[in-house]
């Protein structure tokens, strides 16, 4: 059985500043968070140089994004 949530959550570009990442999907704000991304005056920063200055690894913060964007999607489908 194919894994859903990769078919359904969205592809997340490492060279989004933190900011667009943020205004298309809000429930990234939780993973930034919790990985210590500055979602404030480092919000310019791509994801990229924001998990780099963060000391984070790329691919954790990009996975973590993208399953809070798939949970948020599944339970707003759920509620309509």
């Amino acid at each position: 059985m194919p894994n859903r949530s990769s078919a359904i959550a969205p592809a997340i570009d490492p060279a989004l500043s933190v900011n667009e990442t943020l205004r298309r999907w809000p429930p990234a704000v939780a993973p930034l968070a919790a990985f210590g991304i500055d979602t404030c005056c480092g919000g310019a920063a791509s994801l990229e140089t924001a998990a780099r200055d963060a000391g984070v690894p790329l691919a954790d913060l990009l996975a973590a994004i993208a399953a809070a964007v798939d949970t948020a999607g599944r339970a707003a489908r759920g509620a309509a």
